[in-house]
């Protein structure tokens, strides 16, 4: 790797991901302007590789964190915003409206 690269290479955790997709992009654009040397190449492929995989980790933390928010609350959700419609008899009218109209 060479100098440049090296001193643009940040440790994992100390980068978000929108700072991560940003160089991300920029390293793509840079690949496919082309007027690299293979050298720089291949070192611009392993960075972009590498940032690739912290946005993927970013992606799949907060997915899990909001399973996990909708795991804990979903419940109270469920109790508050779910309730059924009832027609002035006090039955459920979802129910007639599938059955294809009015009972008997």
């Amino acid at each position: 790797m060479s100098a440049r690269n090296a001193k643009n290479t940040v440790p994992k955790d100390s980068v978000s991901f929108e700072e991560a997709l940003k160089r991300l992009d920029e390293t793509v654009q840079k690949l496919e302007a082309g007027k690299l040397s293979l050298s720089e190449a291949t070192a611009l492929y392993e960075e972009g590789m590498r940032l690739a995989r912290i946005c993927s980790e970013r992606i799949a933390t907060a997915e899990l964190k909001i399973t996990q928010i909708r795991t804990a609350y979903g419940e109270q959700m469920r109790l508050t915003g779910d309730e059924p419609d009832m027609d002035e008899d006090g039955e459920d009218g979802e129910e007639e409206a599938a059955e294809g109209g009015e009972k008997p």
